[in-house]
């Protein structure tokens, strides 16, 4: 139990220990305050260096800086308010080396009980000492539970949890401890899959052609060469149909690019498929895009 002073000591008590757990509180949620001001700054200053332009991909390390520094700052927040509460009950006079033992117990029960809590953590500590994803990684996550799994751009790690965003805009968090398989999209490079679909009876050879064509093109092109690293490839007859023809285009993209590159080559396609007077079947599919780890 707390031992309170006697009601005569109550003014002294105050003017000392209870002068002292004021300044103690305050002082740890100015403290907190600051940490978390850093942090902000320290972020700011990381996303700077990355420019808000599509030809521009936010680096590996940067990535993993973001990260670094939010688990960084909400651990030592973490300290700073454990910290604050021992200092405080030392003023009320409670041993504290007598709570050793207690805290010994109820950490042992805590453990068994809270098992998913430490998976979770143990979990989102090789996260981010493995760099498997960071700030802005555009990510599928398989995790119990999903069968398809969810896909999404990554906005915060912490040790217990990954908060992604998902093209719908919708806030989705996973606890790191639940997760099967990350398919990460935005690592290093990408690939831009496209399947054209064409008639049995179009010139294969003058199908190439223009699919060269519009290759040399975008690579050439003032903004969408630079998302691309090589010029796209015609692969060649990907497979047949009774009455339909494929051929694949497969692009290498800066990483994350391959959705925007890939729409922009469908497009292309599409128009000069139509001056040539070609006519393409009713949809024109695009393969998954696949990103290199």
């Amino acid at each position: 139990m707390l031992a309170l002073p006697p009601i005569p000591d109550v003014t002294n008590w105050g003017r000392t220990s209870g002068l002292q757990i004021i300044f103690i509180i305050t002082g740890s949620i100015l403290l907190a305050r600051l940490v978390r001001w850093l942090g902000a700054r320290l972020t700011d200053r990381i996303d700077r260096r990355t420019p808000e332009r599509p030809d521009v991909v936010r680096s590996e390390s940067a990535k993993h800086q973001h990260v670094v520094v939010q688990v960084s700052m909400w651990s030592i927040i973490v300290v700073i308010y454990c910290a604050a509460a021992i200092l405080t009950l030392e003023r009320f006079d409670v041993p504290i080396t007598g709570l050793v033992a207690p805290a010994a117990v109820v950490g042992v029960a805590l453990g068994f009980g809270a098992q998913r809590l430490v998976q979770d953590i143990l979990a989102g500590f090789f996260i981010i000492a493995e760099r498997q994803y960071g700030y802005g990684d555009m990510v599928r996550i398989s995790a119990l539970g999903s069968e398809t799994g969810i896909g999404g751009t990554v906005e915060q790690v912490s040790l217990r949890t990954t908060r992604l965003r998902t093209l719908t805009g919708d806030v989705v968090i996973v606890p790191n401890g639940q997760i099967v398989q990350v398919t990460n999209q935005s690592r290093d490079w990408a690939r831009a899959v496209i399947d054209v679909p064409v008639p049995t009876s179009t010139d294969v050879g003058k199908v190439r052609e223009i699919l060269t064509k519009i290759g040399e093109e975008a690579h050439a092109d003032e903004e969408l060469g630079p998302l691309l690293l090589d010029a796209p490839t015609v692969v060649g007859v990907e497979s047949m149909d009774v009455d339909t023809l494929r051929l694949r285009i497969v692009a290498r993209t800066l990483p994350g690019k391959q959705f925007q590159v890939g729409r922009e080559l469908r497009t292309r396609v599409a128009q000069a498929f139509l001056a040539e007077g070609i006519t393409v079947a009713t949809s024109l599919n695009t393969a998954e895009p696949v990103a290199a780890e």
